[in-house]
């Protein structure tokens, strides 16, 4: 099955540094190559070096005149976030878009990260928490929108309040909603706080639908050493182009939200087809699990707690 070609226009970002999470393949790479085709200077965190000078080469073969910028980082280290931290701060360039797009899905039995979190919500939500709040002065300086990639998972399910960290149960599915629910609810409360303490940076939401990508393929670091069934079906539908997305298409939702003038702080942005799931990216309702304050200011107070990261630190005020 022909599919109708979709796509969105990127406006010019020269002059703007561009920091893309989890940029050394799929999405993530399409987004870094898209950013680096309209100008901007990406910086590229990656955790593995060979597959991040790889993808590097990828950009260089489409944009050759890209300027890319890689870097270590490993999302799953709270110390390693800490030292790009330290190293882009030092460096004292603005960063005018930040998409935090990197994540891990289902391993099949509970792991933790290096600082003993569940491994699903300490890298995809605790490790981009406390990257964003070492770089908040480089945000605040470059008036930044940062974008923040959840899931569809995060249409229902909630918080795990009674165990946080997944230990008397886990439930990979279940995990991973809860990591891309408290990602959302800090994403929402990072533009309220914004505004509140005039931190001068958007923030905004987004997510790919479905597509196949690496997300559920064989991971043997996870404990996954073949694809998943729930891949290679969205792959067959994927080439057929029924109901779900391509790599291609999924990359789309975050670029808009964190580089069309017209997209809403705030806002969520997805694929606008059936169920979400594939076809053009627009503007979306926001999920029910994302829509209470009062939770994602309880979800910001456990995460600056749980990684010792406070934004009033980072902006060096009391606020």
């Amino acid at each position: 099955m022909s599919r109708t070609p979709i796509d969105i226009t990127v406006p010019s970002l020269a002059g703007k540094r561009a920091l893309v999470t989890g940029a050394s393949d799929g999405m993530g790479l399409g987004m870094a190559t898209r950013l680096a085709a309209a100008g901007a200077e990406v910086v590229m965190p990656v955790r593995n070096p060979r597959k991040g000078e790889a993808a590097v080469a990828a950009i260089r073969r489409t944009v050759p005149d890209a300027r890319l910028s890689l870097r270590t980082l490993d999302l799953s280290s709270l110390d390693s976030v800490a030292a790009l931290g330290d190293t882009l701060r030092e460096e004292g360039r603005p960063i005018h878009v930040m998409i935090n797009n990197a994540g891990v899905m289902r391993p099949p039995t509970r792991q933790t990260t290096a600082d003993g979190f569940e491994l699903q919500t300490g890298t995809n939500h605790l490790g981009h928490f406390a990257l964003v709040g070492h770089l908040l002065p480089l945000l605040r300086d470059g008036g930044a929108r940062v974008t923040s990639q959840v899931s569809v998972a995060a249409r229902r399910g909630s918080i795990n309040w009674d165990d946080l960290n997944w230990e008397r149960s886990y439930d990979g599915m279940d995990a991973y909603a809860q990591s891309k629910i408290a990602f959302g609810l800090f994403g929402l409360e990072l533009e309220r706080r914004s505004r509140t303490h005039g931190w001068g940076l958007t923030s905004n939401l987004s997510h790919p639908g479905v597509a196949p990508t690496s997300l559920l393929a064989a991971r043997p670091e996870l404990g996954r050493s073949t694809d998943t069934p729930a891949v290679r079906l969205i792959r067959a539908l994927s080439a057929r182009g029924i109901l779900v997305g391509t790599v291609e298409t999924a990359k789309l939702p975050a670029l808009m939200a964190a580089t069309d003038p017209a997209a809403r702080p705030g806002a969520l942005y997805g694929p606008s087809g059936p169920g979400n799931l594939g076809g053009r990216p627009a503007e979306q309702a926001m999920y029910g699990p994302l829509r209470s304050a009062e939770e994602a200011a309880r979800v910001w107070e456990a995460s600056e707690r749980l990684t010792g990261v406070r934004f009033a630190a980072a902006v060096g005020d009391n606020s």
